[in-house]
């Protein structure tokens, strides 16, 4: 997609166009840490043709109630990719303690699955995916519900969905930083070898999380708390 300006307008446009086409140059220059399947390379663009029925106009972005269930759309789809990342680590952690992890000599037991620490730190875990879980299924079941109102649904509606949203992402960053994080501590050195790549879940989540930053959902949601200041429909919410 492509975002441009209607001159005679003097509005926002956006363009469903393939990247294959004459006058488009990607850059390939995307080279940080995590997330190597990213679009966030650079492109460049030079006389490239659009056709009138490559835009999307009907209905134009934000320009309706519904039509501004697209950005949640994509926020959404944000705190699922994190659930997923923390699930996978922790499973990961999971069969490497149960299979591989050795025992500490102070912890006066054989298996490291029974080291009070170990146990405590799953414990944790559990707790923080446990509640990413039910934030998330309730925004889905919220948007499934905003989208099945199409045109009728209400700004309010909107509102609701996007605070719910914006919660569970928040959360979502949080635990996950945290546990692809800390699952080293209930791995131990050996676990660090880089044939392991455990530290992968960190670098993807840690990169992705910094495109919108946290920060502002935070105070997007404190206004709500506070003052009962609903998030403005944009781009990001």
């Amino acid at each position: 997609a492509s975002a441009l300006e209607d001159n005679g307008a003097g509005k926002l446009l956006i363009a469903a166009i393939p990247t294959d086409r004459v006058g488009i140059t990607l850059l390939n220059d995307w080279n940080n840490m995590g997330q190597r399947q990213t679009d966030s390379g650079s492109a460049r663009f030079e006389r490239v043709r659009v056709a009138e029925d490559e835009l999307l106009l009907d209905p134009g972005p934000l320009s309706t109630v519904f039509s501004g269930l697209r950005p949640l759309l994509a926020q959404l789809t944000f705190v699922n990719l994190f659930l997923g990342i923390a699930e996978g680590a922790f499973e990961q952690a999971q069969h490497y303690t149960t299979h591989e992890a050795r025992v500490w000599f102070k912890s006066e037991v054989e298996r490291a699955v029974d080291d009070p620490y170990v146990l405590a730190h799953y414990g944790e875990f559990w707790v923080g995916l446990e509640a990413v879980r039910a934030l998330a299924e309730r925004a889905n079941a919220l948007f499934d519900k905003a989208w099945n109102c199409g045109e009728q649904l209400r700004a309010e509606e909107r509102a609701n969905l996007a605070l719910a949203i914006g919660s569970a992402k928040v959360h979502a960053t949080r635990v996950g930083l945290d546990l692809s994080s800390r699952l080293f501590e209930v791995t131990g050195a050996r676990a660090t070898h880089a044939s392991r790549r455990f530290d992968r879940y960190w670098r993807n989540l840690r990169t992705q999380t910094l495109h919108d930053p946290v920060d502002y959902r935070i105070r997007e949601l404190g206004e709500w708390a506070l003052k009962q200041k609903p998030p403005t429909p944009s781009f990001y919410s």
